[in-house]
């Protein structure tokens, strides 16, 4: 299942291109919360407990028991790293989404597919497995949100297929993709095709023979 962690958050009164770069520059990330029973809200994070809490992460839905420390008021949300903004060169973290939810209502998320244990048709037969689907679309409540979601290939063999209708889910979880998509295929091995220069090369060099000069004949 999905780790939970505690992250501590501030109201953002700033707005603009120019408080966002005043945020960043004492070592916060700028961020929001929102959500279908949650008023959308300007937060701020310490960046190195964000950047913690990513690195440790398997997968990219985390579960983050926000706490907003606003004055003397302090309140506790249960949220969904919604989305992560990252400079497209310098890779740090540029700005943060949480989705607020409810440990009693149930959320959707893409989840990262893994392949473990080695296909019988890649290991004894030389085929090539191929995976079609990334992640899965899923929906369950909070506390049964897994971090990753393993699939065994071992069994397949050369030309066999995986679908999705074939996956074992974890308990409390419900899939929304289509159960007839594939997942995993063996494909056959590929076979090296000859082309003229090899063919020749095959052949063994030509050999060009000289044509014999015949003798003139002697003059009568």
């Amino acid at each position: 299942m999905a780790k939970q962690v505690k992250l501590i958050a501030r109201p953002r009164t700033e707005s603009g291109r120019n408080a966002v770069k005043t945020v960043r520059a004492r070592g916060a990330v700028p961020a929001v919360i929102y959500g279908a029973r949650t008023t959308p809200s300007n937060l701020e994070v310490t960046r190195r407990d964000i950047e913690v809490i990513l690195s440790h992460s398997v997968g990219e839905n985390i579960l983050v028991d926000l706490e907003i420390q606003d004055g003397s008021k302090v309140t506790n949300q249960l949220t969904l790293i919604q989305e992560v903004q990252h400079h497209p060169i310098r890779r740090q973290i540029l700005h943060v989404d949480f989705h607020a939810v409810s440990m009693t209502d149930k959320i959707n998320a893409e989840i990262s597919l893994e392949a473990f244990g080695e296909s019988d048709g890649v290991k004894n037969f030389g085929g090539l497995l191929e995976q079609n689907m990334r992640s899965l679309s899923i929906s369950c409540l909070p506390q049964n949100l897994p971090e990753i979601i393993k699939v065994d290939i071992s069994a397949l063999k050369v030309g066999d297929s995986l679908h999705v209708r074939d996956i074992v889910l974890p308990e409390g979880v419900e899939v929304n993709d289509d159960a007839e998509l594939t997942v995993f295929i063996v494909a056959e091995p590929k076979v090296a095709e000859a082309t003229p220069a090899t063919t020749s090369a095959a052949k063994g060099p030509e050999v060009i023979k000289e044509k014999k000069v015949e003798a003139a004949a002697p003059k009568k």
